[in-house]
């Protein structure tokens, strides 16, 4: 049977990079101290959108060119495109028919948008992991996840405003005779805090009954425990390995959620995972949401940490909340 691969993987983020001191200063000025959170956090810079031309599209388009270009391939080598966001430009047409164009899609095209939050992009590389096995004419698969929250934000929320960076980040999955690649994954889902996080605020059919009132088309945030998830995860991942029988020292690269540093530490201890394999890149680029793991592959590609044939273990967590998981070779 065809292994599911990662056959390559690009990221795009914007030039304008950002320190904590934008942020301390903005909230001392309010009389609100976030040392503690971003140190808590893991934060140091983002990379941050300063241009009205650039969006969460336009990122993704960046981010898909960069990966085409690398593995030499063009759209009319894809058979599926499926974006992942939060924060899509456009509700409809779906944003994938809009890359489809933008890089020369073919007629056959399976063209998907999805979005299950944070969890977004890692929900949709297991999907299409899952359709692709599946479906013997789906040979190359672009995935692409793009969030730009900044502009949804509010800037007297310090989790959200001082948090988050933009970032896209794309992959090209392939069926390969001779390759392992995706070997399994797991779902939890709690909504015990389905409330506590709400975009757009007033909701959809309200906006189009109204207009967009101040602050209407902003993040409902109502701060709670991000800790909440770690036991849940730890689980899934635990019952993960132990099915499919993986040691968690084979683990060469733990790509997590980089909404909190802390949670990573955490979900490493206890799945057994050593913590040099958890890659963590939130100092740098801040949470950029839906594809922070997939950045924290990157990174791990491009530095040498992980090799082809090694086992990499993808978790990430959505809100509301819905933790994800899943194993593959790379």
């Amino acid at each position: 049977m065809a292994g599911i691969r990662i056959k390559d993987i690009d990221i795009y983020h914007p030039n304008k990079k950002i320190d904590n001191d934008f942020f301390i200063q903005h909230f001392d000025e309010k009389g609100i101290d976030i040392r503690g959170l971003l140190t808590a956090l893991g934060r140091e810079s983002r990379y941050s959108i300063d241009s009205e031309e650039e969006n969460s599209l336009t990122m993704a388009f960046e981010a898909a060119s960069n990966v085409l270009d690398k593995t030499g391939l063009t759209g009319a080598d894809i058979d599926l495109i499926a974006y992942a966001s939060q924060t899509p430009e456009y509700i409809f047409p779906t944003n994938s028919l809009m890359i489809h164009r933008l890089i020369g899609g073919a007629s056959h095209t399976i063209c998907i948008d999805s979005n299950a939050n944070c969890a977004g992009m890692t929900a949709s590389v297991e999907q299409v992991s899952r359709q692709m096995m599946a479906n013997p004419r789906i040979r190359r698969a672009l995935v692409i996840g793009s969030d730009h929250v900044a502009p949804h934000a509010d800037r007297n929320d310090p989790v959200y405003y001082a948090n988050f960076g933009d970032a896209a980040a794309a992959v090209i999955l392939e069926r390969d005779e001779n390759s392992v690649g995706f070997i399994d994954s797991i779902y939890q889902t709690d909504t015990c805090v389905y409330g506590n996080s709400m975009f757009p605020a007033e909701g959809m059919a309200n906006l189009g009954r109204r207009g967009v009132g101040k602050g209407e088309f902003n993040v409902k945030f109502i701060p709670f425990d991000d800790s909440i998830c770690v036991d849940a995860a730890s689980e899934s991942i635990n019952t993960l390995l132990s099915d499919n029988g993986i040691a968690p020292e084979t683990i060469k690269a733990a790509c997590f959620s980089q909404l909190s540093l802390p949670n990573i530490r955490a979900v490493s201890d206890k799945t057994g995972i050593g913590s040099d394999a958890a890659v963590y890149i939130g100092d740098e680029f801040g949470y950029t949401s839906t594809s922070s793991p997939f950045v924290a592959l990157h990174k791990a590609v491009t530095t040498g940490k992980i090799e082809r044939g090694d086992k990499v273990l993808f978790w990430t967590v959505g809100a509301g909340w819905q933790n994800v998981a899943f194993v593959m070779e790379y």
